[in-house]
């Protein structure tokens, strides 16, 4: 029996293209790696939602059943490519007390989130929508969540005050993405292994001239 188009789009948003169905949260996960496909290579202002959703092999209106419009599934995105670098972040921190080898880890996490094939780290660092509030805000918090993630290690180790672990962690962050921004365009000269020791060598030198106050975590220099 014939459905009424109603019917039939609230059914196919479950639905994959071969007829199975599929839950709501895996079938937002297929529209945001299919719009991140179209978004990295057309950029968001040359992008469509049809070309989306042709990617997704979805149809419009069940598109639009998970994101109402272009905006929020670029929205969307950002807020996996912050979620996705900021967790790389921490459990870098997370993962030894010895804050050289904590450096190095926060450095090498930046390095691992723009070495992927797909290139999403440009929607994040190199938003096309610059001048949008929503996105304004969405980098505004990733650049604070970021240097908070490593301002807490840095205050408790220290005894700095916040807002100068703050500072340290702000120059440290800036170190970390304009340098795997750089090796990125010239990968061919230093393999990743190396631009991360070196750029870790060069942040360790500069942050462990602070002493670590007792109880704090080792890895510091004796002078």
């Amino acid at each position: 029996m014939t459905r009424g188009g109603g019917e039939r789009a609230d059914r196919d948003s479950d639905a994959t293209p071969r007829g199975h169905r599929m839950p709501r949260p895996a079938r937002r996960e297929q529209l945001l790696r299919a719009a991140q496909e179209v978004f990295v290579a057309q950029g968001y202002h040359g992008a469509a939602m049809d070309d989306i959703a042709d990617r997704a092999g979805v149809s419009k209106p069940v598109l639009y059943q998970h994101f109402p419009g272009k905006l929020e599934l670029y929205l969307g995105l950002l807020d996996t490519q912050i979620d996705d670098l900021i967790q790389g972040i921490r459990s870098a921190l997370g993962a030894t007390t010895d804050n050289h080898a904590r450096v190095a880890g926060a450095v090498g996490a930046y390095f691992d989130f723009v070495d992927s094939k797909s290139e999403a780290f440009r929607l994040l660092f190199e938003p096309d929508l610059r001048s949008d509030p929503a996105v304004r805000e969405r980098v505004r918090a990733f650049l604070q969540a970021c240097v908070s993630a490593t301002a807490e290690t840095i205050a408790e180790d220290t005894g700095l005050t916040p807002p100068r672990a703050h500072l340290l962690s702000s120059g440290l962050t800036g170190l970390a993405e304009m340098s795997a921004r750089w090796w990125l365009e010239h990968r061919d000269t230093v393999d990743k292994a190396a631009a991360v020791e070196l750029m870790s060598a060069l942040a360790w030198r500069g942050i462990s001239g602070f002493p670590v106050q007792d109880g704090g975590s080792p890895g510091s220099p004796s002078a």
